[in-house]
């Protein structure tokens, strides 16, 4: 087995690769040190419970969640040393640092224990909820537990027979004796646990049947404000292909006690400012995979011995070409995916391009997990039949991580709002102008043609697929020449030079590849 280690140089170098540095009060050095002091916890106290948690999985007694050995202490260790109030305000008991360093910390946290990093994971998108929509009252009662750690955050959307459309929304909200929610949510992460002393759901209910129009977010607490428990029931845990220790439960809400955040009927908007925050993060799931399958396939390929090389002397796997291609490319999906994750958050921090971070949202949703399951397959088949038993772990990498192309969006309806939605409007604009900035002109001018032509197809849906993939690898092409030109900044420069040039020319046949599929 390998152990887990952090990849905080290639993080670090990747923000600067996507301008992090440009930014007003960001403190390279300063992000580095709580990168580090991240890292020695992930990798001694988190990383650990990875493998017995996989195995041992969670469990239903007397109705409640029980997570498995180790986890409840190394929970308690996080909450204590601060790090669920990262990011979260400091007038609430937050540390009020910025996304940047939390999504150094989020990447590492899915690579060390990707099923504790979900559990844990939804209280920033749960406080930017709170920030925007709630009122100070409700700011104030909820987000020092969320800081504090006593409070984890769920996102109850998903039911049965609704799935991705909305409007079939069926759990209700009825405001006889203040607000009670009645009805059953399914794939709720952490729904229910025994690490936190109480849980946020935040429920999108319908308080009216005007369809999408008639849904409203809650906010409804494990606990009433008597300190009895809330009538929210966990009917059972599903049973996954992975994510073992993450408890992915069905609830049943039976007149639980709630309260409304914002305005009734404004729920989506509610609902999609905590998504919005989750894909992101999701993308970063899947980098974390991506790194993690290329360091344990590239440590096996360096000490098992197989074969022979031209001089008739054994070598290591990575001594085969064949070998030495698979690392290469899974090496160069993590780096490509991290970039371009990097350059949709400091998009965001920086301000004032709205429109190009509602593009890049699930354009990098959709790239970075393809590539964590891309990576996690090449990983594989290095390791060849040891890949496929569990002793290496990287089986499990390959199980963890494909969900992150299904949740907070399945990557296919991501690829299709992309076109149908996002395309048309200021939001396709706005990355045209990005290209026209800084890509090959005759990259541009092929991008542009590709956006007429598709804008113009009646069947343009069939084509969602190759356009979005297109335009991840045109956006890739005028990331790879900042990482070869910065590659001296990195403590590895000819490793990362190498990669961005295979990379670089990889990306350049994709998008003669794709755009062949969308032009006449």
């Amino acid at each position: 087995m390998t152990p887990f280690k952090a990849p905080l140089d290639d993080i670090l170098f990747s923000l600067q690769v996507a301008g992090a540095g440009e930014l007003p009060g960001y403190d390279a050095a300063f992000t580095r040190e709580i990168g580090h002091h991240f890292a020695g916890f992930a990798e001694g106290e988190i990383a650990p419970l990875d493998e017995p948690g996989d195995r041992q999985g969670c469990r239903l007694t007397d109705g409640r969640v029980r997570m498995p050995d180790g986890f409840r202490d190394a929970y308690r260790t996080y909450a204590e040393a601060g790090w669920p109030g990262l990011t979260l305000p400091e007038l609430h008991g937050g540390q009020g640092m910025d996304a940047l360093t939390g999504a150094v910390v989020s990447e590492v946290f899915s690579g060390a224990n990707h099923a504790l990093q979900m559990v844990t994971g939804l209280v920033p998108g749960a406080a930017r909820v709170l920030m925007r929509f709630g009122s100070a009252d409700q700011q104030a009662r909820h987000l020092p537990g969320l800081a504090s750690g006593t409070t984890l955050a769920t996102m109850c959307l998903t039911e049965s027979g609704a799935g991705s459309d909305l409007s079939r929304i069926r759990c209700r909200a009825d405001q006889s004796d203040g607000w009670r929610i009645s009805g059953e949510k399914i794939f709720i992460s952490g729904g229910d646990q025994d690490m936190s002393e109480r849980i946020l759901h935040l429920v999108l209910a319908r308080t009216s049947a005007d369809g999408i129009k008639g849904l409203s977010l809650f906010l409804c607490p494990s606990a009433r404000s008597d300190g009895s428990r809330n009538a929210v029931t966990v009917t059972r845990i599903e049973e996954k292909m992975g994510l073992h220790a993450s408890p992915t439960c069905q609830l049943a809400f039976d007149g639980a006690e709630a309260e409304l955040i914002g305005d009734e009927g404004q729920g989506l908007a509610a609902m999609f400012t905590m998504m919005d925050h989750a894909r992101l993060d999701v993308a970063l799931q899947g980098v974390a995979h991506a790194a993690r399958a290329y360091d344990i396939s590239r440590t096996y390929a360096a000490e098992r011995v197989q074969g022979r090389g031209m001089d008739g002397a054994p070598v290591t796997l990575d001594g085969h070409a064949d070998v030495r291609r698979m690392l290469e490319q899974a090496d160069g999906l993590a780096l490509g995916a991290r970039a371009m994750a990097h350059l949709a958050l400091v998009t965001m921090a920086r301000g004032g391009a709205p429109d190009l971070v509602d593009f890049m949202t699930p354009l990098t949703k959709v790239y970075c997990t393809e590539a964590g399951m891309r990576a996690a397959d090449l990983g594989m088949q290095v390791l060849g039949g040891y890949g496929y038993l569990s002793e290496y772990r990287v089986e499990q990498t390959c199980r963890d991580t494909r969900i992150t192309a299904i949740y907070e969006g399945a990557n296919g309806i991501h690829e299709r709002a992309l076109v149908t939605r996002l395309l048309p409007g200021a939001a396709g604009q706005a990355f045209a102008a990005l290209l026209r900035t800084e890509a090959a002109p005759e990259v541009a001018k092929l991008w542009a043609a590709a956006r007429t032509a598709i804008l113009s197809d009646e069947a343009a849906a069939a084509k969602v697929h190759e356009f979005t993939a297109l335009t991840a690898q045109v956006l890739l092409s005028l990331l790879w020449p900042r990482v070869e030109r910065q590659a001296m900044t990195h403590p590895d420069p000819e490793r990362i030079r190498r990669v961005a040039v295979r990379a670089r020319g990889e990306t350049h046949r994709r998008i003669a590849f794709h755009a062949g599929a969308i032009l006449p």
